[in-house]
């Protein structure tokens, strides 16, 4: 990966400490595994540069796989789009390109090989029924009527599923695990399906594909992987990604699962259903549309990759979902085109203006810096002036308003890089709407001119009307008009309307006529532009609009910071300022005095972190919900944890009243687990639990018998039921694969329903096992 920087996080902890143990024999390899049926977004981009940057960090390697399983939504298009994506991020996989595909007979094997070892069965019901008997978090699943099926049948049947003898739907390949286990995942999940389709790569040599949740650790464990770095919503996934590895191994090395949380980006849609559906309905102009949050649409808008490399340092990995305001995002945009755009003279809504007293016929050759801040940068260019010129229409006004810094009837202005003009009258077409100004011009005010000595408080960006070059220019903005447009309802309601504006009137000055395709422009006081590079031709640029010189969307005092950050030194442009708790208490006793006591209380009187402080107090609801809940148990540090690095994480962003647990229940059940009555573990199985169901805290945990199991009794009766069940993977232990030790702490695990303690089912296990 080029320009690598030095990642820190919760990931090069956990990589640090397996180099230092000596664990994968000090290798790190790590993936990124899309699914070519769309084309990567900016949330991609956020793993793209995760999983290359902390392989490279650690000199190890990184495999570009396609996970392609799904024929039905699949296609070459989007395989070249993905390599073209990561590519252009810097990122390079060198010979390390896999397919899912290219491993379908191993995978066939393994499929096999469950089977014979009476843990996959073949169920010949719907997928509905299958769906129905599963149960839920409150009722355990229901036994398939074909799980008793001999191997002998399961074999002879899975064989004629591959040989294309069984239509789609007739059969599915199921893992044989616990139907009554508390991870829903777990209860017997599907393996393979029959799907006669054409493949884009195996055309039509198989009609069976293996679930996401079979082929994704087999191909980790094919192709080495020692880290494999997922988002948060696999999290549920890991037993299963644990259980396929530990029953179809040895693997050396034994990849492991990690999860971090995924980019939620305010006014923006990630869903690749959603983003197809607006490709599909043709609401957008493709998937390259700058509009869409698409690595293409994103690079067709002129956004650069470092840019995005700085966004991703700037939001860092973190380990519980939120929404990530997207003004970080265009932040770390503007940091970077400030730093690569030269200046130049556009006017968009072009209003003309005839020197009266500027000689007939003449045009004067101006020298113009394409850097005036820094002149000795990048040169300079011709740019001619005359008496007939163009400027913007919303920077005149008949009528000044107070505070009023452009030209207006009567008043001065200065022209950049050029002289003072004076307006002293309008010319109005048929229709009444001013249609030129007649101005006159002040020989003396060229700039650097001794005899000038007047402070003009405006300057205006203009073109000379006849040497000016027409463009096409299209501003682009926001594609919705609310933070979080698929939170309810209908997503496309909240589509904005203005999202883009064309403007075929627009004139350049002459440099830009031949730009050429890809280059960076800032156009003074108007914005970041780039030339479109599939539109434009020679002669005929069209110039897309990457971001305004502010956000515009901002409330009028986040709008004055903006302005202040701005105006830094451009070293000072990589990394958005951080609030002290002095800072934070100001914003909010402006903002609201209450959640300022609030503030200070918490730190004060309860004594939480600052930052823990400043979260709770980012909502009134929220802070009112931790209230609630600590006058029912009064462990502020214990609500605190659980409210932000846990419920908040389930919520997903959405709002605490989406959840069916009251603050005063979610009180109960912190209290709950401080009362030791439960492991962290079964805590967390219970807090989701309510989130989605609700119901009292206390008999949620003995409905759900998470209760903690420290009974010797009760433990004993575990391990004989754990060894039964798992006596082959005893045999193996005692054999010499110590490493089974792991997957027996887990079988115990899982038959106490996570409700024993982790440390005395090793200690037990050991002793058990001499």
């Amino acid at each position: 990966m080029t320009n690598a920087r030095k990642l820190s996080n919760f990931l090069t902890d956990i990589v640090e400490a397996d180099l230092a143990r000596g664990t994968n024999g000090q290798k790190v390899v790590t993936r990124f595994p899309p699914e070519p049926n769309g084309f990567l977004h900016i949330g991609h981009a956020k793993s793209i540069l995760l999983n290359f940057g902390l392989a490279a960090q650690y000199s190890g390697k990184t495999n570009l796989r396609f996970d392609d399983t799904n024929p039905t939504t699949e296609d070459t298009l989007f395989v070249e789009s993905i390599e073209k994506d990561v590519q252009w991020l810097g990122c390079d996989w060198g010979s390390h390109l896999h397919f899912a595909s290219d491993s379908f007979e191993k995978m066939f094997e393994c499929g096999l090989r469950l089977v014979r070892d009476a843990k996959a069965y073949v169920d010949s019901q719907p997928v509905e029924a299958i769906r129905e008997q599963r149960g839920s978090f409150e009722r355990p699943g229901v036994d398939s009527p074909f799980r008793t099926r001999s191997i002998e049948e399961n074999v002879s049947l899975f064989q004629k599923m591959r040989e294309g003898v069984l239509p789609d739907g007739a059969a599915v390949l199921r893992a044989k695990i616990d139907m009554a286990h508390p991870n829903v995942i777990m209860r017997d999940p599907l393996l393979y399906r029959i799907r006669h389709a054409h493949h884009h790569r195996t055309l039509d040599r198989w009609c069976i594909y293996p679930m996401y949740d079979f082929a994704h650790p087999l191909e980790d464990g094919f192709e080495g992987i020692t880290h494999s770095i997922c988002t948060l919503e696999f999290e549920s996934n890991r037993e299963l990604y644990d259980w396929v590895l530990d029953n179809l191994g040895p693997w050396n090395p034994r990849p492991r699962q990690y999860e971090f949380a995924r980019l939620a980006l305010g006014y923006t849609v990630m869903s690749k259903r959603k983003l197809l559906q607006l490709v599909n309905e043709k609401r957008v102009s493709g998937w390259d549309d700058p509009r869409m949050p698409t690595i293409a649409g994103m690079r067709r808008r002129g956004v650069t990759p470092e840019a995005l490399r700085d966004f991703a340092d700037l939001i860092g990995v973190a380990k519980n979902n939120s929404l990530v305001d997207i003004g970080k995002f265009e932040f770390a945009i503007r940091g970077d085109l400030e730093r690569r755009a030269p200046r130049a003279l556009a006017v968009l809504n072009p209003l003309k203006v005839r020197l009266t007293n500027w000689p007939q016929g003449k045009v004067e050759e101006l020298n113009l810096p394409w850097w005036p801040g820094e002149p000795a940068r990048g040169g300079t260019r011709r740019v001619p002036f005359g008496g007939e010129l163009l400027i913007e229409r919303e920077d005149f006004a008949q009528t000044a308003p107070k505070g009023w810094k452009r030209l207006a009837l009567g008043g001065e202005t200065r022209l950049m890089g050029a002289y003072v003009i004076r307006c002293h009258d309008v010319l109005r077409d048929a229709s009444g709407e001013i249609a030129e100004l007649l101005c006159t011009y002040d020989a003396d005010s060229a700039g650097g001119n001794p005899k000038d000595s007047r402070k003009i408080p405006g300057t205006l960006h203009w073109v000379h009307e006849a040497s000016s070059a027409p463009a096409e220019v299209r501003l682009y903005d926001r594609l919705f008009n609310v933070e979080q447009p698929d939170a309810e309802g209908d997503f496309l309601q909240h589509l904005n309307p203005h999202s883009l504006k064309k403007l075929g009137s627009a004139r350049l000055e002459p440099a830009l006529r031949d730009a050429a395709v890809g280059t960076h422009f800032q156009f003074v006081r108007q914005g970041y532009f780039f030339t479109d590079p599939v539109d434009s031709s020679p002669g005929a640029p069209v110039f897309n609009r990457t971001l305004g010189l502010r956000d515009t969307w901002l409330k009028p005092a986040e709008a004055v910071e903006e302005r202040k950050m701005e105006t830094a030194a451009p070293e000072q442009k990589l990394k958005l300022p951080k609030k002290d708790a002095a800072g934070v208490l100001a914003e909010l006793e402006s903002r609201s005095p209450a959640l300022a006591a609030c503030f200070r209380r918490y730190q004060k009187e309860l004594g939480l972190k600052p930052d823990e402080a400043e979260l709770l107090v980012s909502d009134e609801h929220l802070s009112a919900y931790f209230d609630s809940a600590l006058a029912v148990h009064g462990n502020a540090g214990a609500v605190a944890k659980w409210l932000s690095n846990e419920l908040l994480g389930l919520l997903g962003g959405s709002p605490l009243a989406s959840s069916r647990l009251s603050a005063e229940d979610f009180g109960r059940f912190v209290a709950l687990v401080d009362a030791d009555l439960l492991t962290p573990t079964a805590g967390k199985a219970l807090l989701a639990d309510l989130v989605a169901n609700g119901g009292d805290p206390q008999a949620r945990m003995h409905a759900l018998k998470l209760e903690r199991v420290d009974n010797p009794g009760a433990l004993d009766a575990a391990l004989e039921r754990v060894f039964e069940v798992h006596a082959a993977e005893v045999a193996r232990y005692l054999a010499g694969e110590k490493k089974l030790l792991g997957v027996l702490v887990g079988a115990v695990m899982k038959e106490t329903q996570g409700a024993a303690d982790a440390g005395s089912v090793r200690k037990a296990l050991a002793a058990r096992l001499g």
